[in-house]
This record gives structure tokens, C-alpha cells and sequence, in this order.
């Protein structure tokens, strides 16, 4: 009987009656192996007859085959939550096979014992764990060690009280290596979720750790590599003969210890002084990282983020490789814009041109994302290496020359970046891209193409015939591009007052008596006022409309620097694949940080200083608890105390303060009395409405729908010049947020700015 055909659906009546049946002949119980698989089969289909079968199965148990008994025990904790009363039936059973001859059963009986989050369940293993962490079979003893980790994660309180982590401790003495990395795993595992817990290895338990590695299967290998992060080097040296020791393992064939190993020599770089040595350690990184992408797919994904992490810090790594990166065409998606973003970190004058070449060759592929990728990473290329933007705009130029839609779309919103970098530099372009205005049809490109022409409006002949062709779908479009017909239109009233007039009176109107949008009516409320009160000093308003962009950078795609250096203490990780904290990924877990020593490289000092503020948290270093010391291999609890952030109402009164006390800042009242520039206009229409203006005169902070990157201004605060419009953000605080595991963390509004789209 072939494995699919236990997985046709079953009846519980029937398989209960194969269960139960009693046949001479099958002495070897090969019915009821059978039926066995067949429930286990019908329970992996989320068959719900099969929870029927739960006293039945669990009298299977006292049956002294294995093979069955690995049925049963699987089937009790698929089950056990559900029937906890009927769960509690089996512990006897489970509790005699802790006992068995056969270590087998012994581990297996454990195993299941550990599975089942029940607190009878936990109480009979918390009580079994200390004679078996010293079972005379180590497959029993590193069962155990797992155990141990698992009665912690439900009752640390009951698993301290009973001696067990000390237990485990001891396990790292064991003459068995698997046992050892068992243990050092489970330590390693509960210290990283304990507030007050910390695992510190000598140089020589490091050192022993990295012999016992040749030893060892590829998760013992994972198991040690990941304890040797709690490994401190205190002299500059212990630090390089120690990476020197490791990089040998480079060349496993397994990607995960090939990751493993990079994971703590990277960390093992910031407490060696040599740079030469640390140049000659980095260079080795290389050859393994390109063996990697001959892996199947899975695993080149994996291997290309930590290429594309590495890349951040130290694009030299690969910087002759390059040619490896080039995608294939029957790689996966997600491979292949991974890809695309390393040809991008890599780029340089040299091999500019080659990689041109390359992505025009993505561009004509009939995935439609990945061509928009390419596309893209041609405007970014031009903005990376300014002497390569000229090529790079004849590629797009190329490109747009196919009047395929989606490649026009694309460039067109990537050469709209391309002039914010290099203005009044190759407008020559423009008549190209106004002849392909009929393929744009998506909002992003049509923002962006009425942005080349607001900016542009001076010395495009037709540029308010071009204007009137977009609004004339004006209250049909999606909410971006009729923001940015709104700004083209008082960019050209104020370039080309003549022929804008007409139309700014007519969109001013739409935006602030037919919309239903706060964001369009506020922006046009205010520009409404701003270009009334230029009567008085026009100047001052072309200065606010037309002011100087902040420059378009590629540098914005870069991570932050501080959480560079922590997500390289996780290579190898889930953190490493989403580029995130591992405090957002995994609850519970704190951030790893270097600790500092003598041997502390002074660069990597100051830049540890951030690592653990991801989650608000700053641990102490005094000890102020028990210390458990065995040999080496130390775990001491520490004092953690929490950041408290600024209460909400505690933000708002420094706000008000700064607003009430600055007399650098303009109340809103001085646009209101200002003449009116308009014809026919009330002075019902030129008053702020009362829901957007403060009581202290100042305009409401929280509902100005204005583009601006608020960010980078001192305490968080962006000044309208001369307007008197005053904006600022805030932090907000979120509750549990799902991100594979539920984690707490702080998040800034996102302020959306001209630019974000280089992304």
C-alpha cells in the first residue's frame, strides 16, 4: 500500500473498528500499523471525525511497538488541547516510558511530554528532567536539554525552582558534541528570552566549542555556531585566532552553517584591531556566498539577502562577482529583484555600462513586475553615478521609443527623479515624454508627468494646453494626481500668470467647494490664501511654491547604520531575510549587542551604544542576582530597566510651548487680513476655516494636507518659510502588531515626500 492512499478520507467508525479488531494472524499489529497511518493521514487533512478516536488511540499506547507509538504520541498532541481531560488519561503511560529500557521510548515519551503546553503534562516533566539530563544515553540527554528549554518557555519559575538550567549548564561538559550543542542550543534559547538572564563563554569554552564543530552534524554545527555570539573576546588577538579557526568552515556544503560561520566572524571583525587582517577575513566571504547561488531556489533567496545585508556595509566583498548576480530565466520572481538590488549596490563608473546592457535585456522580458523593476533601477543607476546619467537617460529613452505602456509609465516616473537631481540639465528630454502622454493611464505616472510640467511650465510652449488635457478628467482622478494638478496649476499661474489664470481659478474651485477630499481642499484653502497675499509681496510666494527640493538620493534605500550592525549579529536569521529587528519577529527575544571589552574596536563601540534601543530597552551591566558559574559557562541575571516614552499629552504641551513662546513664527492672522487678489472673491472665502485654525492663531498642525519631508527639522518640526504655517509630526505608539509573532514597537507616521517612489 503506497503512502497517498492513506491520505483518501476516512470514517471514524470504520478506522475505530480496524483499531480495535483483533486478528490472530497479525501478530505484528500490522492492521492496526495501518489503520494507524490512516487516522494520522486523515488528521493531517484536518479530518475532525478523527478526534473520535481519542481513547482508542490512547489505548494503542501500552502497545511495545515504536512505530505505533510514534503514532499515538503524535496524534495525542495534535489532539490534546482540544480534549485536555482525555489528554490526562495518557500520563501514566507516558510517565512508565520515561522509565523504559529502550532509550527510544525514553526520548520519545519525552518528546511528547514536552509538546503538550498542559500544566499536569509540564509538572510530571519538570519532575522526570533532572535524572534524565544524566541518562547514561545521550540521545535521552540531549532530548532532555530540548526538554528543558521547553518547560522554561512554559513555567520559568517551576524550571528554575527545580535546578534544571543548572543541569543543562553541566550538559556543556558532556564528552558527547551533539549533547553539548544540545545544551549550549537550549541555554542559548532561554537566555535570549530572559529578561534578567545573560550567557557569557570563556575563551576556552569557545575555543573547546569550535573544536567539537568537526564533530558534529550540520544542526550541532547551527546549534554552536549561534552560542559562540555570546563568546566576548577581551583581547584583540583571542578575537582573530579565533575567526582564523572558523573560516575553514567556509567551505561546507551546507548554507546554513556557511551563514553561521560569517555570522560570528562578522561579529568577531569589532574586537580585532588589525584592519589588514580584518580586509583578509571579509575578502574570504566571497567564494562561499557565490556557492551558494547554485543552490535551488529557497536557498538563493535566503543566500541573496545576507548577500544584499552584507552588501550594505561592505560592497567590496563582491565587488568582482558581479556577473553572478545576473538573473536567469527561469529564476523565480523574488529571486530575481533580489538580484536587481545587489547589481544595484555593486554599480560603480567600471561596470556601468555592462550593467546598462543588462537591465535593457531585463526590460524586454514579458513579466511585466520584473520589466518595471528594471526600468526603475535604470533611473536609480542615474542617480547613483552622476556620470552615468547620460547613458542612463539614452537607455530610457530607448525604452520609451517601444511605446510599450507599462515601460513608458515607468520611465516617466523614474526621469520626474532624474530631473530633481539634475535640474535645468537635461530638459531636452521633455518634448519625448509629452509625445507619449496617451500611454499614461496609472497615477503614479500621470503625478509625475503633471509634475514635469508644473516645474517645467516657463519653457514648455504648450504647457497650459498640456495641463487642460488632465483636468479634464480633473474630479475622476485618483486623489495623488489631482494634488498634483493643483500644485502644476499655481506653479504656472506664477511662471506664466497669463495663460495659468484661467486655469488656477478654475482648479481652486474644485478643490475647495466640489471635493470631498480634506487633504485637496485644505491644500487648496491654503494656496488660496498664499496666492491672495501676494499682492503684497509676490516674491515671498514664488519663493514658497517654487522653492528648492530636498535632493533625490539613492542613499535613502540604505538602512539605517545602526540597524545595519544589529541585523549582522542575526546573518543567517528570519531578521536578515526582512531586514527587520529581531524584537519585531520573534516575541519575546532581545536584541543582541556588542558588548564592550579592551578589545572593542572604538568605531563599533559608539555604534553599539544603539543597538538595543530597537525596543525601547537598555540592559544594565551590574549583576544584582544569583550567579550560576559552572566551568566557564556563566549565566547571570541583570538589572533591565525600560525607556518610558514621552506620554501623547506630555508631546503636545512641549509643542504648545514652542509655538506660544517662538515669536519667530507669524499667526495665522496676517494672511487673513491680506488684500484680495482675485476678482470677485469674499472675504468669507479668503477667512482659515474654524476647524483648521487653533485657538492661538497658528494654523492646526494636524490637518495640513502639504507634501514635505518633516523629518529631518529640529525636534521634528517643519516651517513653512514666511507663511506662518506651522507642521509637525508626532510619534505614535501601536499595540501588538502581528509580524509573523506578535512584538510591541515604536512607529513614526510615514510623511510622504516627492521621492519616496526611488524606493
Amino acid at each position: 500500500m503506497s503512502d497517498a492512499k492513506f491520505f483518501a478520507k476516512g470514517k471514524a467508525e470504520e478506522l475505530e473498528k480496524e483499531l480495535l479488531g483483533t486478528n490472530k494472524k497479525d501478530k505484528n499489529h500490522v492492521r492496526k500499523t495501518t489503520a494507524l497511518k490512516r487516522v494520522v493521514a486523515n488528521m493531517t487533512m484536518n479530518n475532525n471525525e478523527m478526534i473520535q478516536l481519542f481513547q482508542t488511540v490512547i489505548s494503542m499506547m501500552s502497545i511495545d511497538n515504536l512505530e505505533i507509538k510514534k503514532m499515538c504520541f503524535l496524534y495525542l498532541i495534535n489532539y490534546s488541547r482540544m480534549k485536555p481531560e482525555l489528554a490526562r488519561t495518557a500520563l501514566p503511560r507516558l510517565a512508565e516510558d520515561l522509565s523504559d529500557r529502550s532509550p527510544l521510548v525514553r526520548a520519545l515519551s519525552l518528546r511528547t511530554l514536552s509538546c503538550i503546553q498542559l500544566e499536569s503534562f509540564n509538572r510530571i516533566l519538570v519532575d522526570h528532567l533532572g535524572q534524565l539530563l544524566k541518562d547514561k544515553d545521550p540521545y535521552v540527554r540531549k532530548t532532555a536539554a530540548f526538554a528543558v528549554a521547553k518547560a522554561w518557555t512554559f513555567n520559568s519559575s517551576l524550571a528554575e525552582e527545580k535546578g534544571l538550567i543548572s543541569g543543562v549548564n553541566k550538559l556543556l561538559l558532556d564528552s558527547n558534541p551533539t549533547v553539548v550543542s544540545a545544551g549550549l542550543a537550549a541555554l542559548t534559547d532561554i537566555t535570549d528570552r530572559a529578561e534578567g538572564m545573560k550567557l557569557t563563554l570563556s575563551y576556552h569554552d569557545a575555543s573547546k566549542f569550535v573544536q567539537i564543530l568537526g564533530d558534529c552534524n550540520e544542526w550541532s554545527q547551527t546549534y554552536i555556531l549561534n552560542g559562540l555570539m555570546s563568546y566576548v573576546p577581551e583581547d584583540t588577538s583571542e578575537a582573530l585566532l579565533m575567526a582564523e579557526r572558523l573560516s575553514p568552515r567556509l567551505a561546507h556544503s551546507n548554507a546554513s552553517v556557511v551563514l553561521g560561520v560569517i555570522r560570528v566572524i562578522l561579529y568577531l571583525t569589532h574586537y580585532i584591531a588589525d584592519d589588514t587582517a580584518v580586509q583578509s577575513l571579509l575578502r574570504r566571504f566571497g567564494p562561499p556566498l557565490v556557492t551558494l547561488l547554485s543552490k535551488p531556489p529557497e536557498i538563493q533567496y535566503v543566500a541573496l539577502r545576507n548577500c544584499f545585508l552584507l552588501l550594505q556595509k561592505y560592497p567590496h566583498i563582491l565587488e568582482n562577482d558581479i556577473k553572478v548576480f545576473y538573473c536567469k530565466y527561469n529564476d523565480p520572481i523574488y529571486v530575481k529583484v533580489t538580484k536587481l538590488e545587489i547589481i544595484f549596490l555593486l554599480a560603480k563608473k567600471d561596470n556601468i555600462a555592462e550593467i546598462l546592457r543588462e537591465l535593457k535585456e531585463y526590460a524586454s522580458e514579458i513579466d511585466v513586475q520584473f520589466v518595471r523593476k528594471a526600468v526603475r533601477a535604470i533611473g536609480k543607476l542615474a542617480i547613483k553615478i552622476e556620470s552615468a546619467a547620460r547613458q542612463c537617460i539614452d537607455t530610457l529613452l530607448d525604452l520609451v521609443s517601444t511605446r510599450v505602456s507599462y515601460i513608458v509609465q515607468e520611465a516617466t516616473v523614474v526621469i520626474r527623479n532624474i530631473f530633481r537631481k539634475y535640474p535645468n540639465k537635461y530638459e531636452s528630454i521633455i518634448s519625448i515624454l509629452c509625445q507619449n502622454l496617451d500611454s499614461l493611464d496609472e497615477p503614479e505616472a500621470k503625478e509625475a508627468m503633471i509634475w514635469i510640467i508644473g516645474e517645467y511650465a516657463s519653457r514648455i510652449d504648450n504647457s497650459d494646453e498640456l495641463l487642460d488635457d488632465f483636468l479634464f478628467s480633473f474630479k475622476d482622478e485618483a486623489a495623488e494626481v489631482q494634488l498634483a494638478l493643483l500644485t502644476a496649476t499655481v506653479k504656472l499661474f506664477i511662471q506664466r500668470p497669463s495663460k495659468g489664470q484661467e486655469l488656477v481659478l478654475r482648479v481652486l474651485k474644485w478643490s475647495t467647494e466640489e471635493t470631498d477630499n480634506p487633504d485637496l481642499r485644505d491644500r487648496g484653502y491654503m494656496y488660496w490664501r498664499l496666492l491672495s497675499a501676494s499682492s503684497n509681496n509676490p516674491q515671498l510666494t514664488r519663493q514658497i511654491v517654487l522653492a528648492d527640493r530636498p535632493t533625490v538620493s539613492v542613499e535613502s534605500d540604505k538602512l539605517d547604520e545602526g540597524m545595519i550592525e544589529e541585523l549582522n549579529l542575526y546573518i543567517g536569521s528570519l531578521a536578515s531575510v526582512y531586514l527587520k529587528p529581531s524584537t519585531q519577529i520573534f516575541k519575546g527575544s532581545k536584541a543582541r549587542k556588542l558588548e564592550k571589552t579592551h578589545a572593542l574596536r572604538s568605531s563599533s563601540a559608539s555604534e553599539s551604544d544603539g543597538l538595543m534601543y530597537f525596543d525601547s530597552i537598555a540592559a544594565t551591566s551590574t549583576p544584582v542576582g544569583v550567579t550560576d558559574q559552572l566551568a566557564g559557562f556563566s549565566i547571570s541575571q541583570t538589572d533591565v530597566a525600560r525607556q518610558q516614552p514621552l506620554s501623547a499629552q506630555t508631546q503636545f504641551q512641549q509643542q504648545q510651548q514652542l509655538l506660544g513662546t517662538n515669536p519667530a513664527y507669524p499667526p495665522a492672522s496676517n494672511i487673513n487680513n491680506s488684500s484680495t487678489f482675485f476678482q470677485g472673491l469674499t472675504a468669507d472665502q479668503m477667512t482659515t476655516p474654524a476647524p483648521y485654525q487653533a485657538s492661538n492663531g497658528y494654523f492646526d498642525v494636524a490637518k495640513l494636507g502639504i507634501d514635505g519631508d518633516m523629518s529631518a527639522m529640529p525636534g521634528n518640526t517643519a516651517i513653512l518659510n514666511g507663511a506662518g504655517i506651522v507642521m509637525s509630526s508626532t510619534q505614535e505608539y501601536f499595540p501588538q502588531t502581528p509580524v509573523d509573532r506578535q512584538a510591541s514597537y515604536l512607529r513614526t507616521p510615514f510623511v510622504r515626500s516627492n521621492h519616496d517612489d526611488l524606493l
